[in-house]
C-alpha cells in the first residue's frame, strides 16, 4: 500500500508541475494578446485568463478526490472507479489545453496566425474546465454521502438530488471542439463521425416531409456538423435530452445495414458456420443438478410465446453440428461451448451487429459461439429477455451435440446488457437446480439497472457514445414499467405480478420434445428428424443459412395470459413511452432481412455490396418516414408533445426540463439487477472475468460487483483498460487499442475455458 501511496505523490507533483507551465502560458499568451484591438483578440486573451482562474478553482477539488480515489480501487493491482476516471480526464484535458497554449504562443506572432479558430478553441477549452470544476464539485458531495470505498451513496440520498445539482453543468462543452478528448487517438476519428451521423440523422428522423430528401443529401447536411462543432454540440445535447427511445433504438440500428454486416467478412477471418436459428416456444426437460428432472419453461412475458432466436458461429464445421453434412473434413466437436448475450441498451442491435468481434473469437478460441438474439425493449420489456437468455442456454446445453460441442465446458459471454442477462442467467441456475455455467465473462456489465448517482455514472454528461438521456431512456425502456411509482397505479388485472416470468410452465400446455427441426432452402420448409444433422444443406466456407426448429406458433385467444400480457404492454406504452408504436408500425420495424450469401460466380461485388448498403440506409429512413406519416403521436419530437418537428427549434425547448422523466424507482430485482442478489446465491457463482473501462459510465457497477463477490470469497478477476469507450468490442476493427482490449478478452476466456489452447 505505501508503494501505491508514493506512486500517487508522484503523480500529484508531475501533474503541478504541468498545471505551473500551462497557467505560465496562459498568462503570458493573455499578456500578449491585450494590446491586440480587434474583437477576437480580446476574447482570445480573457479565454486565456479564464483558463487560469478555472484551474485555480478546481484545483482543491481535484487534491481532496485525487487524495481518496485509491479507497474505491477494486485492489492496488486493479486501480480503477468512478473518482479517478474524473482525476484522469482533468489530467488529459490540461495535456490538451497545454499543447493548445504552447501552439498559440509559437505562432501568435506569425502572419498566418488563426486568431478566430484559436479564439473559438480556447474558448471550448475554457468552457470544459469550467464544466469540469463543477463535475468535481459533485463527486465531493458524493465523497460525503457514501461510506469509504462505497462507489454507491447510500439510501438517504436519492437520485433526484444528484440530477438537481447536475443542471448546471454545460454539457455543449463535451460535444464540440473538445469531442472525445478523454479517449484514445483511434477512437476520436470514429467518435467524431458517429457524433456527426447522430446529427444528421436526427433531421432525417424528425423531418418527416421531407425525410428521402435528407438521407439522398446525407453528406451535405453532415458537412455543416463537421464544420460547426458548435452546431454539433448542440444538436447533440438536444437530441440526447428530449429523444425518446424510439430515436435510440432507430439510429442503433443503423449497424444492422447490409454493408455494415458484410463489413466482418471483409477484415476478419473467415467463419465456416454463420447460421441463425429458431427455436420452438415449447417447455421442455433438462436433468438438474440433484438428478431429477427440471421443467424449463418457454418464454411468454408480454408478447406471449414465439421462437427464440440464435446465431451459430464457428472457424470449422464439427461432427453433428448444424449447417453442412458431415464429412471427412468435419472435426471432432469442440468441449467446450460459448454462449453469447449481445449488448445494445436492452432496445437494438443483434447478433449480426457483433459479428465484428464474435467472428474473430471464434477463430481465436476455435470454440462454437451461440449468440442469443433476445426480444429488445419497449416493445419487450423486462422479464421477456431474462427468460429468453435462460431458454436459450438451456437448450444449448441440452443440445449441444447440434452445436458442435460436448458441452464439457460452458461459458456465459456477454457485453453490457448481454452481460447483465447472463448474470441472471447463472442466478437462475441456481434457484432451479439447472447445470450451472462454467464461467462468465462480463464485459463493462450494469449490474444496477436504474439511476444510481455513482461517479462513472457522471460520466454520460460527456459520453459521446452513451449519453445521460440516452442511457436513462433505455433503462426505463426495459425497466420503466417497474417503477414502484407507477406499478401501484395500474388496475389489478395489470398487475405485473400477474405476468409469467420463470414460473412453471405456460397455462395451458404439456412440455412438448423438440424432435422436429426445419431449414430454409429456396423459400421451401423441408422438415427434418432432429436427430439427423447430417441431412442438413452443405454450405460453403462464411455460410449464412437460416435454421428453423418450429413452425409459427398458433394464435393465442384473446382471453388467455399472453393476451393480457400484450393489453398490459399497451397501456403501459400508451401512457409513460410517448410515441409508441401500433401493430402497424412494429411490421416495419424488420428492416434489413439476413442477407443470403451465394459463394459462386454471381456473389455481389464490392461496388455493388456499397449501393445494396446505400439502398438499405434509404429503406430505413424510407420506413422510418412512411412510420412517422402513419402515426400522429411521432408528431411530437424527442419524446415530448410540445417539441416541434422543425430541427430549427429543437435548441429552444430548453425550458422543458428532462431530468423530470428520469426521476422513477425500480424494485430491487436480482434479475433486473444482479448485484442484489443473495449472498447466498453469488457465493454459488462460477470464476467471474470482468473487463471495464477507465471511461465507461458502468466502471462504478463492475467495480463493486467484483469487490462484493470478491467479500464472498469467490473466484473473480477484474480488468479495467484505459482510452476506450463503452461498447468498445464494436470497434475493434477501427481501433488498435479496442483491438488489443479484444484480444484481452479472449485471453480471460481462454482461462474459463481451462486451457491455453482449445485443442481441435
Amino acid at each position: 500500500m505505501e508503494v501505491g501511496v508514493v506512486e500517487e505523490e508522484e503523480i500529484k507533483e508531475s501533474f503541478s508541475s504541468i498545471v505551473e507551465a500551462l497557467v505560465q502560458l496562459c498568462k503570458d499568451n493573455a499578456e500578449a494578446l491585450q494590446s491586440d484591438e480587434s474583437e477576437a483578440g480580446q476574447r482570445l486573451s480573457a479565454a486565456f485568463m479564464a483558463v487560469t482562474d478555472h484551474i485555480a478553482t478546481i484545483r482543491p477539488s481535484l487534491d481532496k478526490i485525487r487524495a481518496v480515489a485509491p479507497l474505491y480501487d477494486f485492489s492496488p493491482e486493479t486501480p480503477g472507479n468512478g473518482y479517478r476516471s474524473f482525476v484522469n480526464i482533468v489530467d488529459t484535458f490540461v495535456m490538451h489545453g497545454l499543447k493548445l497554449a504552447r501552439e498559440v504562443a509559437s505562432t501568435k506572432s506569425s502572419l498566418f496566425f488563426r486568431k478566430t479558430v484559436y479564439m473559438k478553441e480556447v474558448e471550448a477549452c475554457s468552457h470544459v474546465l469550467a464544466s469540469l470544476g463543477t463535475c468535481l464539485q459533485h463527486l465531493v458531495t458524493l465523497i460525503d454521502w457514501s461510506e469509504t470505498g462505497n462507489l454507491f451513496p447510500d439510501e438517504k440520498h436519492s437520485p433526484a438530488e444528484l440530477l438537481a445539482r447536475a443542471q448546471n453543468i454545460n454539457q455543449y462543452c463535451f460535444y464540440g471542439r473538445c469531442l472525445g478528448f478523454q479517449f484514445c487517438e483511434s477512437m476520436r476519428k470514429a467518435l467524431q463521425f458517429i457524433c456527426i451521423a447522430m446529427a444528421s440523422y436526427s433531421e432525417a428522423y424528425y423531418n418527416n416531409g421531407s425525410l428521402i430528401s435528407k438521407a439522398t443529401n446525407s453528406v451535405l447536411t453532415g458537412s455543416k456538423y463537421l464544420l460547426d462543432p458548435e452546431l454539433r454540440a448542440r444538436r447533440i445535447v438536444n437530441i440526447a435530452q428530449y429523444s425518446n427511445v424510439e430515436f435510440c433504438k432507430s439510429f442503433w440500428q443503423l449497424t444492422e445495414t447490409d454493408l455494415m454486416q458484410k463489413l466482418p467478412s471483409f477484415v476478419t477471418p473467415s467463419v465456416t458456420i454463420n447460421q441463425e436459428i429458431s427455436i420452438p416456444p415449447q417447455s421442455f426437460t433438462i436433468k438438474g443438478v440433484y438428478g431429477s428432472d427440471v421443467i424449463v419453461p418457454a418464454p411468454s412475458s408480454h408478447i406471449g410465446p414465439k421462437p427464440v432466436l440464435m446465431r451459430l458461429i464457428s472457424a470449422n464445421h464439427r461432427e453433428g453440428m448444424l449447417g453442412k453434412s458431415t464429412d471427412a473434413s468435419s472435426l471432432p466437436p469442440s468441449p467446450c461451448l460459448l454462449v453469447h448475450c449481445h449488448g445494445g441498451g436492452f432496445v437494438a442491435q443483434s447478433s449480426r451487429s457483433h459479428e465484428c468481434y464474435l467472428r474473430d473469437w471464434a477463430n481465436r478460441l476455435n470454440v462454437p459461439i451461440i449468440s442469443v438474439d433476445y426480444s429488445l425493449a419497449p416493445s419487450a420489456p423486462f422479464p421477456r429477455a431474462p427468460e429468453e437468455a435462460l431458454y436459450a442456454y438451456c437448450w444449448a446445453r441440452q443440445n449441444c451435440h447440434l452445436l458442435g460441442s460436448t458441452g464439457e465446458r460452458v461459458i456465459l459471454v456477454g457485453d453490457s446488457a448481454g452481460a447483465n442477462l447472463n448474470l441472471g442467467v447463472a442466478i437462475k441456475c441456481y434457484e432451479m437446480g439447472l447445470p450451472p455455467p462454467h464461467g462468465l465473462f462480463l464485459a463493462y456489465v450494469p449490474v444496477l439497472v436504474s439511476f444510481i448517482p455513482s461517479p462513472a455514472r457522471l460520466l454520460c454528461l460527456m459520453d459521446p457514445l452513451l449519453p445521460f438521456g440516452f442511457m436513462m431512456r433505455c433503462l426505463k425502456a426495459y425497466a420503466g414499467h417497474l417503477s414502484i411509482d407507477e406499478k401501484k397505479d395500474e388496475p389489478e388485472e395489470n398487475n405485473i405480478e400477474d405476468l409469467p416470468f420463470f414460473e412453471g410452465e405456460i397455462p395451458g400446455t404439456e412440455p412438448k420434445p423438440d424432435n422436429e427441426a426445419k431449414v430454409e432452402e429456396d423459400d421451401n420448409l423441408t422438415e427434418l428428424p432432429l436427430r439427423s444433422p447430417s441431412k442438413f444443406s452443405d454450405q460453403g466456407s462464411d455460410s449464412m443459412t437460416t435454421v428453423s426448429l418450429v413452425s409459427p406458433p398458433a394464435p393465442q385467444p384473446e382471453d388467455s395470459a399472453a393476451a393480457r400480457s400484450r393489453k398490459y404492454v399497451a397501456q403501459f406504452l400508451d401512457r409513460y413511452v410517448q410515441n409508441g408504436k401500433n401493430k402497424e408500425d412494429e411490421e416495419q420495424d424488420v428492416i434489413f432481412e439476413a442477407p443470403q450469401v451465394d459463394n459462386g460466380p454471381q456473389s455481389p461485388t464490392l461496388s455493388e455490396r456499397f449501393s445494396s448498403m446505400a439502398s438499405s440506409i434509404t429503406g430505413h429512413f424510407s420506413a422510418t418516414s412512411r412510420s412517422l406519416s402513419r402515426d400522429p403521436s411521432q408528431e411530437a419530437a424527442c419524446g415530448s408533445p410540445h417539441l416541434p418537428l422543425d430541427p430549427s427549434e429543437l435548441d429552444q425547448m430548453l425550458d422543458l426540463d428532462p431530468t423530470e422523466e428520469f426521476k422513477f424507482t425500480v424494485p430491487k430485482d436480482p434479475y433486473l439487477s444482479p448485484y442484489f442478489a443473495s449472498d447466498e446465491i453469488l457465493k454459488q457463482l462460477p470464476p467471474v472475468k470482468i473487463i471495464s473501462l477507465q471511461l465507461d459510465p458502468c466502471l462504478d457497477d463492475c467495480v463493486m460487483f467484483a469487490k462484493k463477490l470478491k467479500s464472498l470469497g469467490n473466484d473473480v478477476q477484474l480488468d479495467v483498460l484505459d482510452s476506450l469507450p463503452h461498447g468498445f468490442l464494436n470497434f475493434s476493427l477501427i481501433s488498435k487499442e479496442a483491438h488489443e482490449g479484444s484480444k484481452l478478452c479472449v485471453e480471460r476466456i481462454r482461462a474459463l475455458l481451462g486451457t491455453e489452447e482449445v485443442n481441435n
